[in-house]
């Protein structure tokens, strides 16, 4: 068995490496600068120096306002204080909600418990791609309707939404639009200043940042419910003590991966094409199925389906060779569960049992990702055509 001397990381849509000047950025706040940012003494005026550089830097960042940007502890708690919080400040005549059926299980958990309250929720049909129709959208947002969450870009398939057309729809009548974009930091354009958006949420170590801290745009015209309840931080939309380093290395994180978007985004394509181009010289043509859109997608995504191999036994094989990849997303791929974004994509069950997502970034090259690719092919001929 031929291992590469290095392990090949391809499961970045799950989460990154941080990266070292991001680790240096944080370290002050660990260590000298360790005050509490809502304290009046020194060490409280340093920690909070540095929250309000943060915010002031991701703001100029993303295009928006500083104060409209609140800290979280990830992701998972941006898009609940979006969905939950914007929906709650909803008058009584608006009860319902507008989502899609390929949302990260954070937006989908959400949206249920929505439900449990009383609200109406529709979860808006995809097509084989994995993208929406938008006059489905038209059709299900009405005047009735507090909320619409649409994500960016897909987590297990990479494709992009029309958030555009949505948002604009969704402020038409009265309702608030909540984009989840969490992958699309970072990997696609994103400016604030000019999208019909009301809320989005980020998480830090999707890009090279540190675990455990979060963003969510809410704009000044959007009523939302704190989710939390103690101090007054954040503006009272999320009550506790800040994080005040992951906040320091999620600044510095954003500005890294921004800094040559265009370029990063190239690269990117340039390992999705390797991987792609090694399967396509090494595996017959229907060995392999390309998952999501050809064009509208995010470049650090690639999810293939092996029909006849198992995608359970094949991430076996290959984290044996030294390769990490996932199936389905990072929240529920340690059980292998069929995913729900392939199923809402009607794709048929061979596909589905064999589908397996990699995803790129920092510390990938050319040459690891085609090694991975030739494993994969590898064990693709051997569990599929074995007998």
């Amino acid at each position: 068995m031929t291992i590469h001397p290095e392990p090949i990381y391809l499961d970045h849509a799950a989460t990154t490496p941080m990266h070292p000047e991001v680790l240096e950025a944080m370290l002050p706040y660990f260590m000298s600068s360790f005050g509490n940012p809502s304290s009046v003494h020194r060490f409280g005026r340093e920690a909070k120096t540095g929250l309000t550089s943060a915010r002031d830097s991701l703001a100029a960042l993303l295009g928006c306002a500083p104060a409209e940007l609140v800290f979280t502890s990830g992701g998972t708690e941006s898009d609940n204080l979006a969905i939950l919080g914007g929906a709650l400040a909803a008058g009584p005549e608006r009860r319902r909600v507008v989502t899609t059926a390929v949302e990260h299980h954070a937006v989908l958990h959400a949206a249920a418990e929505l439900e449990r309250l009383g609200f109406e929720v529709v979860y808006l049909p995809v097509d084989g791609s994995g993208q929406v129709d938008v006059e489905e959208a038209a059709r299900a947002i009405d005047d009735r309707t507090a909320l619409v969450s649409v994500m960016f870009g897909n987590n297990e398939v990479g494709t992009l939404q029309p958030i555009g057309r949505i948002g604009e729809l969704a402020r038409s009548r009265g309702a608030a639009f909540h984009v989840d974009a969490v992958q699309a930091l970072g990997h696609a354009p994103i400016d604030l200043s000019r999208l019909p958006v009301d809320l989005m949420s980020f998480s830090a170590h999707k890009v090279n940042g540190p675990k455990g801290v979060g963003l969510l745009y809410a704009n000044r015209r959007v009523k939302l419910h704190a989710r939390a309840f103690g101090g007054s931080q954040e503006r009272s939309r999320r009550a506790g003590t800040e994080n005040v380093a992951g906040a320091v290395g999620f600044a510095k994180a954003v500005e890294l991966a921004l800094a040559d978007l265009p370029g990063r985004i190239a690269e990117l394509d340039r390992l999705r094409e390797a991987m792609l181009s090694t399967f396509e010289r090494l595996l017959p043509p229907d060995a392999f199925v390309v998952n999501g859109h050809k064009a509208e997608r995010l470049p650090q995504v690639l999810n293939v389906s092996f029909p006849g191999a198992s995608a359970e036994t094949l991430l076996m094989n290959l984290d044996l060779d030294g390769v990490a990849a996932a199936s389905g997303s990072a929240c529920s791929s340690g059980s292998l569960q069929p995913s729900h974004v392939l199923r809402a994509m009607d794709v048929p069950a061979e596909r589905l049992r064999s589908a397996v997502r990699f995803s790129f970034g920092r510390g990938n090259c050319l040459n690891s990702v085609t090694f991975a690719a030739e494993k994969v092919a590898t064990h693709v001929k051997r569990l599929a055509y074995m007998s």
